[in-house]
């Protein structure tokens, strides 16, 4: 299995993975967040992205301490100063978390901090065991699940629809 926990493996991906392992090289992303054990995950990873996707990049930021997270991210200077930056805070499973979006020479990036070990994070786990599905399931199913997101159907749920799965954001975690 592919290790996700580096973005090693984009260099010798698709035309998308390769352009992503460029800027985040480029832009020094992963070495600057090493602090808070980012991992890529997402569509990207396991070759199911369309057009609009984005670089999701989860962390884990202790959100006591956001301030610093967000200084971290700011003066780090791998976000442009002339770049949109969007700052939201979601509650998830009861707890706070903080999702910066913007975007980086065409690339949306969203980065997703939660205070929990960033392979325990949804995202990272719901990419696995997609990515075992996808694995099992073979190209056939890979290409349906492309479709499904070319007419706006989220991932999970396009999941959900070919597995019958009832409820897939919980269901793919079992898997």
């Amino acid at each position: 299995m592919i290790d996700f926990t580096t973005i090693d493996y984009l260099k010798n991906g698709n035309e998308k993975q390769q352009k992503a392992y460029e800027i985040l090289n480029k832009y020094q992303i992963f070495e600057k967040l090493k602090y808070y054990s980012p991992i890529l995950t997402g569509t990207i990873p396991i070759e199911i992205d369309i057009e609009a996707s984005d670089l999701d990049i989860i962390c884990e930021v202790d959100l006591r301490f956001e301030g610093d997270f967000l200084d971290d991210l700011m003066f780090s200077k791998f976000i442009p100063y002339d770049v949109e930056v969007n700052v939201e805070y979601p509650i998830i499973d009861s707890e706070k978390c903080i999702v910066i979006n913007f975007v980086l020479e065409d690339f949306p990036v969203e980065i997703f901090g939660q205070n929990k070990p960033v392979t325990e994070q949804n995202a990272y786990r719901h990419m696995i065991a997609e990515y075992k599905i996808l694995q099992k399931k073979g190209e056939d199913f890979k290409q349906k699940i492309i479709e499904l997101k070319k007419k706006g159907i989220k991932t999970e749920p396009a999941f959900g629809i070919l597995l019958g799965l009832e409820n897939p954001y919980e269901d793919l975690l079992k898997f």
